[in-house]
C-alpha cells in the first residue's frame, strides 16, 4: 500500500492508543498485588506470577510477532495481537483462581507486540518526513500507559470491583481493533519468499524464559540455589543452540548477521542499559512516596495519591516526543539517544538532594522521563536505519526484548539492594534511606554507562532512495539502510 493511502494523523492516533493499551496491561495489576492472594485463593509468592508471567511471555513473543508481521503483513498481526489482548482481559475478568488468571495474563503478554509492530508499520505507511516524529510519539505511549495505569487502577479499586479493570481493558482493546480495521491500511503480505522458523521460536522461548525466570526469582529462591543455577545453565545452553541454528537457517526468526551489525548491536546494548536506568526509579520513587512520614524519609502518600504524583511523567513523555523527533531530524538519532541518557543521569544525580518533598520528587521523575522520551524515540530509528526493509518488525521486536530484559535485570538489582539495606519499623522490615540513595546512585551510574555505549555506536552513511529500496534476495543478505530515516551529522 503506498504511503499516500494512509492518513498520518489518524494512523498515529490509533497506534499511540494501541501502545497505551498494551502498556496498561503491565501496570494495572500493581494495585491488586496485595489482594491477589485472597482474590485467587493462593499464596503471596504464587500471586506474583500474575506479573511475572506477562513479562516472560511478552519477551518471547515480541520477536515472534515481529517476524510474523514481516512475513504476513503488520496490519494482520496487529489485529491478532489485539485479539489476544481482548481474550486475555476477558479470561482475567472471569478468573477466580490462579491458573485462569495466569492464562489470561499470558495471553495479554502475547498481545504486547503491538508497539514494535506499530513502529515498524510507520516505515511502510507514512511519508519519510513524518516517520521520525511518529516513531517518537508511539514510543512515548509506553510511558503514558505506565504513568496512567497506577492512578486509574487505584481509583477503580477504591470505588468498584477489581474485575472492572480487566473489563475496561477488554473494551479498550475492542475499540483499538475497530480503529485498526477502519483507519490502518494494509502493509501488504510481507516477504513472499520468507518462511517462519518454528525451531528458532522454540529455542528462543526456552532460553529467554529460563534466564528471565532466574533473574526474576533469584532473590526469592536464592541466587545459589539448585533451581536458579539449573535455570541459568539451561538458558545459556538453549540460547547457544538457538544462535547456532539461527546462523545456519535460511529463514531465521532473528537474523543474527543483521543483529550483529555494529549499529544494531550497540543500539540493542544501549537499549538494555537504558531500560535498566528507567526502571530503577519506577521501583524506588513509588516506595518512597508511600512509606510513612514517621520513617523520617517516607512521604506518607496513599496508593492513589502516589499514582497521581507519577501521572505527569506520561504527559512529559508526550510533550518531549516532538522535541526528540526534531533533534533526531537535525542531528541524528544517536545524538538524541545520547542526550536522553545524559538527561536520565542528570535526573538521578538531582535525586540525591531532592528526596524530602513530593514536589521535588516530581521534578526528579519528570527529568528522568524527559530523558526516557528522548531515548525511546531514538532507538527504533537507529535500528530501522540499519536493517533491511523486510526485517523491520522482527528487529524492533528484538529491540523491545532487550528493553524487557533490562527491566528484569534492573528489578533484580534494585530488589537485592533494598532487601539487603533494611531496618525494623513497627515490626516490619522496610528499606533504609541509604538503600534508596544507593539504588538512585545505581540508576545514575547505569544511565552514564548507557551514554558511553551510545557514544560508541558506529553509523552507516545515508544511501540514495533507489539503493535503500533494493530488494533483498536472501534473508541473511546485508541490505542498505532506509534513506527515509535520519542519520547523525
Amino acid at each position: 500500500m503506498p504511503v499516500s493511502s494512509a492518513r498520518p494523523r489518524a494512523l498515529m492516533t490509533v497506534l499511540v492508543l494501541a501502545g497505551i493499551t498494551a502498556s496498561l496491561t503491565q501496570t494495572l495489576v500493581v494495585p491488586l498485588l496485595g489482594q491477589l492472594p485472597q482474590i485467587l485463593h493462593t499464596s503471596s509468592s504464587n500471586a506474583t506470577w500474575v506479573v511475572t508471567v506477562t513479562l516472560l511471555v511478552s519477551a518471547v513473543t515480541n520477536p515472534v510477532s515481529g517476524r510474523l508481521g514481516d512475513l504476513y503483513g503488520k496490519r494482520r498481526i496487529l489485529l491478532v495481537s489485539v485479539a489476544l489482548l481482548i481474550a486475555g482481559a476477558v479470561v482475567c475478568a472471569l478468573a477466580s483462581s490462579l491458573v485462569p488468571m495466569i492464562i489470561g495474563r499470558s495471553l495479554q503478554g502475547m498481545g504486547s507486540g503491538i508497539v514494535p509492530l506499530g513502529i515498524s508499520a510507520l516505515r511502510d505507511l507514512l511519508p519519510p518526513e513524518r516517520v521520525g516524529s511518529a516513531i517518537a510519539m508511539i514510543s512515548s505511549s509506553l510511558g503514558v500507559g505506565s504513568a496512567l495505569g497506577l492512578p486509574m487502577a487505584a481509583v477503580v479499586m477504591e470505588n468498584s470491583s477489581w474485575r472492572v479493570l480487566f473489563w475496561g481493558l477488554a473494551a479498550l482493546a475492542v475499540l483499538i481493533g475497530v480503529l485498526i480495521v477502519a483507519l490502518v491500511p494494509s502493509t501488504g503480505t510481507g516477504d513472499p519468499n520468507g518462511r517462519f522458523d518454528p525451531l528458532g521460536a522454540i529455542g528462543l522461548g526456552v532460553g529467554l524464559v529460563t534466564l528471565l525466570l532466574a533473574v526474576s526469582k533469584g532473590a526469592a529462591w536464592g541466587w545459589t540455589s539448585t533451581g536458579i543455577l539449573t535455570l541459568i545453565a539451561v538458558g545459556l545452553v538453549a540460547l547457544a543452540l538457538w544462535a547456532w541454528w539461527e546462523l545456519r537457517s535460511r529463514y531465521p526468526l532473528v537474523d543474527l548477521r543483521t543483529t550483529g551489525r555494529p549499529q544494531v548491536l550497540f543500539t540493542n546494548a544501549a537499549s538494555f542499559v537504558v531500560a535498566m536506568a528507567m526502571y530503577a526509579q519506577a521501583l524506588l520513587i513509588p516506595q518512597l512516596l508511600q512509606l510513612p512520614l514517621a520513617t523520617g524519609y517516607g512521604l506518607g502518600q496513599s496508593m492513589m495519591t502516589m499514582g497521581l504524583w507519577m501521572a505527569p511523567n506520561g504527559i512529559m513523555m508526550v510533550l518531549m516526543s516532538p522535541v526528540s523527533a526534531r533533534l533526531s531530524a537535525a542531528r541524528g538519532p544517536r545524538t538524541t539517544l545520547l542526550t536522553g541518557c545524559l538527561i536520565i543521569a542528570t535526573g538521578y544525580a538531582a535525586s540525591t538532594v531532592m528526596l524530602s518533598h513530593t514536589w521535588t520528587l516530581l521534578i526528579v521523575t519528570m527529568i528522568i522521563y524527559t530523558g526516557v522520551a528522548f531515548s525511546y524515540g531514538a532507538m527504533p530509528a537507529l535500528i530501522m536505519a540499519a536493517v533491511p526493509h523486510s526485517e523491520t518488525a522482527a528487529a524492533n521486536g528484538f529491540n523491545t526484548l532487550m528493553r524487557a530484559a533490562g527491566t528484569a535485570v534492573s528489578a533484580a538489582i534494585i530488589g537485592a539492594v533494598l532487601a539487603q539495606m533494611t531496618r525494623n519499623f513497627h515490626g516490619h522490615s522496610i528499606p533504609t534511606a541509604a538503600g534508596f540513595h544507593t539504588g538512585l546512585l545505581i540508576g545514575c551510574g547505569v544511565a552514564l554507562l548507557a551514554a558511553a555505549i551510545t557514544a560508541t555506536i558506529p553509523l552507516r552513511g545515508r544511501l540514495t532512495p533507489a539503493e535503500s529500496t533494493t530488494a533483498t534476495p536472501e534473508p541473511t543478505t546485508t541490505a542498505p539502510e532506509s534513506a527515509a530515516l535520519p542519520v547523525d551529522r
